[in-house]
């Protein structure tokens, strides 16, 4: 194998390796937030279930606490759309990340048995890595987006 073979292997195993490692970073946002966004649907929850046990003791609910009672139903509706949209982005970076995975082993595979049968696989792959990132990507986008309106409307609505 000649030096330049080897060289020329390492810089196209580059591309792959700095999109994992970028996937990684974004992947770790995502999955602090997804982690925020079900604590907060967890408090919600035991807060809904608190006012449904007072309501079946034939308590008697004040006025406030049956607008709070519709406020967290309409909170962990929106909620679980943005956890909806955060699980999406994550599996789509995950499956991006398995396709830069791929596009380096096939690349390690050309080197070790020194053909170029793969180049097409190598494209396609490497291709289908970035699709899969770009839709994580707008998942992430809508998401952030649908998480501002939330808390737009929220902070309106007490006003």
């Amino acid at each position: 194998m000649e030096i330049d073979t080897f060289i020329k292997a390492i810089q196209m195993m580059l591309a792959p390796a700095v999109m994992i490692s970028a996937c990684g970073l974004m992947l770790l946002a995502l999955n602090n937030k997804y982690s925020s966004i079900v604590n907060r649907i967890r408090l919600l929850n035991e807060e809904r279930r608190r006012y449904m046990i007072k309501m079946q003791n034939n308590s008697d609910i004040e006025f406030v606490e049956t607008l709070r009672l519709q406020s967290i139903n309409k909170q962990l509706d929106d909620l679980l759309l943005r956890l909806r949209l955060v699980r999406n982005g994550i599996i789509f970076h995950v499956l991006g990340v398995f396709m830069f995975i791929l596009t380096s082993l096939i690349i390690g595979a050309e080197l070790i048995l020194v053909i170029n049968l793969f180049e097409l696989f190598k494209v396609i792959s490497f291709s289908t890595g970035m699709i899969f990132v770009a839709i994580g990507v707008i998942y992430s986008l809508t998401e952030t987006i649908k998480g501002y309106k939330i808390v737009y409307l929220d902070v309106k609505a007490d006003e």
